[in-house]
């Protein structure tokens, strides 16, 4: 049971139930018992849990009884912490409805997690301002219960990735959406989710469609009153951004409008305005041209409750940073393109100073973007293989502009291109978290994410330039001849079509079921053939493997040489692949190596990393899940698979294991499954099947027996599960 069923449930039984069975007459000295027996670690010479007793003799059984139940969940989290909520929070028995103790309770673990046990203690303290303020939204909406769908559903419209956080204001810094906490528009939990979904389009129609193509504070400066003339362009891109909505996606829209429009009495000129702007060339241009129109109307449109409202300030400091951040970054990688100068022979270095080159942009349609084409690269009249990194780049250059700017199109010069340098690196060098990435995790007691729990970082695998693979090839030179047979067959395979209106060969189950339909009176088909297809593999995958410390010795081994063979044999088949390691410490120190990326070449790096990849630490699965899961998704692909290959359960040193770590690796998969990623285990575990169909389901894994058979089981089952 979670833990607000076990919190209701001590809420709702009477005195005999609960962390024990006691009768009703229980006095302090077997009340100081029990609590002791729950926080007895942490107790000393100058701790004591006696006046708590006392205190919460004032409460009747079942309150005492819901109490020692937190006291218990809570030590499962924290001893310490349920050492201090037992001593500094039964006065919220007084303040807190039964019915919202398990929210207390996880509002607490929830600060917990952010902030340390002093918060908790801070908030304790103020539980009649917590239960003032939880009055007010008793029945609201909370963003944590609806972030995960939001976040999802944003992704899935295009254009940045957007992250979802809590702020004060409902606005969008181009990089992040800030929506409320709470939500209590409607009295129906439906409609305030809608309202939700409302404000993230809203949001994010402003980084897709230009509103901040322009710097407004400097546009806005000229006003007298700048603020009014911000209240004005917004309503003016409201009803802009409206308009692109409602064509790009008519089911939001309409849901969208039944919170309100701003239309209603307005003046003529404001009504000449909106018909304007709803038109599909329209643009932040537009809406500032109309501002100095209306500006003396002395009318402002109401506000729809979703268009929360305009922080250019903030807004504008961010976007500086991202372009400065992306121009470095484009230019690193265009430099990958350059030819190299040439070296002198004794000294290594370059002869003279590479020539300053200049790319060349053009346009290709593409009716998916708003502008309706993509940019791309030419170097010398020859146009840029489509690498991943560039073309996100160009995207994300795009989306802020509106065009490519012609400084952005000289590659990194002499002296500011390191070789090996990538986009990742370079943005590290410019975030304030080096480079770390945060997940939620779940935490099935709770049935509630730990927000911002797991601190997850990218790096490249160690290289170690030996002969390993050259002995792997070498030691299965019969069973690659084998692969290379069988993966060739795969990549010619004709898909055989059934029940068609023309083939090349009777379709004889068509043939019986129209005959028998006929029989009996029915219309017989007339699809009665086959034909043969081939189809072009559509495929992207992720391999994901375990680098914990268990591995070490002859497991490292196999997992080493079962890549080496499988990667030789999706160069044949032409699948788009890539390779991470992972790894970590506690949720504070979660590690990606890159072994190979999606973007990246088969070669002597990537065989130098499998050769250099090593046991580390523990198995925490959930955020290497996660993270993969959104590169998977970065991936233009038909079919994305995620395949994992591990030797064991979900293990970490700070209680991931049990039914922790398997309820969130669980949870991550369900995740993943949500965004159209397909996982599988490939595991050498004997004990998998006590867990792995609780993770994966009965047909999303198999169990290896013979570790030493790894390498040749690995591309046989990658070949049966992309069939």
């Amino acid at each position: 049971m979670s833990i607000r069923g076990h919190l209701l449930a001590y809420g709702s039984a009477g005195p005999g139930a609960g962390v024990s069975d006691k009768p009703r007459g229980e006095d302090a000295a077997e009340l100081e018992r029990r609590l002791e027996a729950l926080v007895f670690m942490v107790l000393n010479t100058r701790r004591s849990v006696a006046p708590a007793a006392e205190e919460l003799l004032a409460y009747p059984p079942a309150a005492r009884e819901r109490f020692l139940g937190s006291v218990e969940h809570i030590a499962r989290t924290s001893v310490e912490l349920a050492y201090s909520f037992a001593v500094f929070a039964p006065p919220s028995l007084a303040h807190v409805d039964p019915a919202d103790w398990a929210d207390w309770v996880l509002h607490l673990l929830d600060l917990y997690d952010r902030s340390g046990v002093m918060a908790c203690i801070v908030e304790m303290r103020r539980v009649a301002e917590y239960t003032a303020a939880r009055r007010t939204t008793r029945d609201a909406l909370r963003l944590a219960e609806v972030a995960g769908i939001i976040e999802r559903f944003v992704c899935g419209l295009g254009g940045r990735t957007l992250k979802l956080a809590v702020g004060e204001l409902t606005y969008t810094d181009t990089e992040t959406l800030f929506l409320p906490e709470h939500v209590r528009h409607s009295p129906r939990r439906e409609d305030n989710y809608r309202l939700y979904k409302a404000m993230a389009v809203h949001l994010w129609a402003q980084t897709w469609f230009g509103t901040w193509r322009r710097s407004l504070r400097a546009d806005l400066a000229g006003y007298d009153t700048p603020g009014r003339a911000l209240r004005l362009f917004h309503a003016l891109e409201t009803a802009r951004l409206d308009a692109h909505i409602a064509r790009e996606l008519p089911g939001v829209h309409r849901e969208m409008r039944a919170f309100g429009t701003q239309g209603g009495e307005a003046p003529a000129l404001w009504r000449e305005a909106f018909l304007q702007l709803g038109q599909r060339d329209a643009g932040v241009d537009l809406s500032l041209a109309w501002l100095a129109r209306v500006y003396d109307t002395g009318w402002t449109p109401p506000s729809v409750p979703y268009q929360g409202t305009l922080v250019p300030e903030r807004t504008e400091e961010v976007l500086a940073l991202r372009q400065a951040r992306e121009r470095q970054a484009l230019e690193h990688s265009l430099a990958v393109f350059l030819p190299a100068a040439p070296l002198d022979p004794v000294s290594g270095k370059g002869l003279r100073e590479p020539p300053v080159e200049r790319f060349e942009a053009f346009r290709v349609a593409d009716p998916e973007r708003p502008e309706g084409f993509r940019m791309e690269l030419r170097l010398h009249g020859e146009p840029l293989p489509p690498v991943q990194e560039v073309r996100q780049l160009l995207d994300s250059i795009v989306q802020d502009f509106g065009f490519l700017p012609e400084e952005y199109l000289v590659a990194a010069g002499h002296g500011r291109y390191q070789a090996g340098a990538s986009v990742a690196s370079t943005e590290a060098a410019g975030a304030a978290d080096e480079g770390s990435f945060l997940y939620d995790e779940w935490d099935h007691a709770r049935q509630h994410y730990r927000r911002d729990w797991c601190v997850l970082r990218e790096r490249d695998a160690h290289p170690v330039r030996d002969d390993f693979v050259a002995q792997t090839l070498a030691r299965h030179r019969g069973l690659l001849k084998h692969l290379y047979r069988t993966f060739e067959a795969l990549r010619g395979e004709d898909r055989i079509l059934k029940r068609q209106p023309y083939g090349d060969h009777v379709d004889i189950d068509a043939v019986v079921q129209a005959w028998a339909d006929r029989k009996v009176g029915l219309e017989g088909s007339d699809r009665l053939f086959c034909r043969r297809s081939r189809e072009e593999r559509d495929i992207a995958v992720m391999f994901m493997v375990d680098m914990s410390g268990s591995t070490k010795g002859w497991i490292n081994d196999m997992e080493r040489e079962a890549l080496v063979l499988l990667c030789e044999s999706l160069e044949l088949l032409g699948d788009r692949y890539a390779i991470y390691g992972f790894s970590g410490f506690t949720h504070k120190r979660c590690e990606l190596l890159r072994i190979k990326r999606f973007d990246e070449a088969y070669g002597e790096d990537v065989q130098a990393r499998i050769s250099g990849m090593r046991p580390m630490d523990y198995t925490r699965m959930g955020v290497a899940i996660r993270h993969l899961t959104q590169t998977l998704n970065e991936v233009e692909a038909r079919t994305r698979l995620l395949i994992t290959l591990s030797d064991g359960r979900p293990d970490d040193q700070d209680g991931y294991r049990g039914a922790y770590g398997i309820e969130d690796t669980r949870q991550a998969l369900i995740e993943a499954r949500y965004t159209g990623v397909h996982p599988f285990c490939i595991t050498i575990d004997d004990e998998a099947l006590e867990y792995l169909p609780r993770m994966y389901g009965p047909a999303g894994f198999t169990v290896v027996s013979q570790v030493e058979r790894l390498p040749f089981r690995v591309s046989d089952i990658y070949r049966r599960i992309t069939r």
